[in-house]
């Protein structure tokens, strides 16, 4: 397999470009990009975490709903284990297996819960990928319209991928990649809701002037520009590097906390039309918050990294 990272990103950026919060699974699939992460000798393309972070910026640019986070946390438990290869192929074929995006453990906010053959499960000591045939699916309610969440109460039956010290390293590794796709997905989201805003800065026009020519405007735009440009860049190093599960976790809190501040900045520079259900920002705030809710809120994330470094300080 010839296929870089570069290009796995730019053919997915262009595949999403010119519609919001579209299903695109079948295309996600086709792509190849569910096995983006998955080492060569696995049948995947091997090209790490990195491109991982790419794919996931072009989902959250263009909105695009599935269960794509937990697809690939439950691929990356099935390649890092001795599960059988034919449960592997069939998750990087589009067979969809889903996990929870919550971060206290409970088997809540579960993507597309009522269209999976498995559901993963990481507790202490052990991960598992259970069957949902029988499994109770309760739909949760929630204000973004590009997903779709589910509380699941399994079966008692069990497929285990992982025991003992090796399933909390499993563990670790399943949640480092969900808090990394949902920055990767925030990234994506700002970035694509502030190029809207400034498009539309352009074309509005008042007192026979674009706004995008009013001093005040331009700062705030500004504002933003820099704040997304250093969450980027973090990002790309974090993504690139070994980051601990600490840090990457306090990267998440960033993106997400710079995705809502950007998304209720654009809202206001819309005026009016950008409180409307019509307009599409609605659609990046809303996703925004939900984004900083999933895998743990930013003040427990950053209450992690504190005591961390104090922890290095005084050590």
């Amino acid at each position: 397999m010839t296929l870089t990272r570069t290009e796995l990103e730019e053919a997915a950026r262009k595949a999403f470009e010119g519609a919001l919060a579209e299903d695109r699974w079948s295309m996600i699939a086709d792509m190849g990009l569910l096995m983006a992460a998955v080492p060569d000798a696995r049948g995947g393309l091997g090209l790490g975490g990195e491109a991982v972070g790419a794919i996931h910026v072009e989902l959250g640019r263009a909105l695009v709903s599935g269960p794509a986070i937990a697809q690939m946390m439950a691929i990356e438990a099935l390649a890092g284990s001795d599960a059988p290869a034919e449960l592997l192929d069939r998750a990087m074929a589009g067979d969809v297996m889903t996990a929870s995006l919550a971060a206290d453990g409970t088997l809540t906010c579960v993507p597309d819960a009522d269209r999976a053959s498995h559901m993963l499960v990481a507790e202490p000591g052990r991960v598992a990928l259970v069957p949902l045939d029988g499994a109770t699916i309760t739909p949760r309610e929630t204000w973004d319209r590009t997903r779709r969440l589910f509380d699941v109460a399994p079966s008692d039956d069990r497929i285990v991928l992982a025991e003992g010290s090796a399933a909390d390293a499993l563990a670790e590794r399943i949640e480092r990649l969900m808090l990394l796709a949902l920055a990767g997905d925030s990234l994506g989201g700002a970035d694509a809701i502030l190029t809207l805003t400034i498009d539309y800065l352009k074309t509005r026009r008042q007192f026979d002037r674009p706004l995008a020519l009013f001093q005040a405007l331009k700062h705030r735009v500004a504002d933003m520009k820099t704040q997304l440009a250093a969450a980027d860049a973090l990002f790309r190093a974090r993504a690139a590097g070994q980051a601990s599960l600490v840090e990457i976790g306090a990267l998440k809190a960033h993106a997400t906390t710079v995705y809502r501040a950007i998304a209720e900045e654009a809202v206001q520079l819309h005026g009016g039309i950008g409180l409307t259900m019509e307009h599409h920002c609605h659609l990046f705030l809303k996703r925004a918050t939900l984004n900083a809710a999933l895998g743990g809120d930013a003040d427990r994330r950053e209450a992690a990294a504190g005591r961390e470094k104090l922890a290095r300080a005084f050590a």
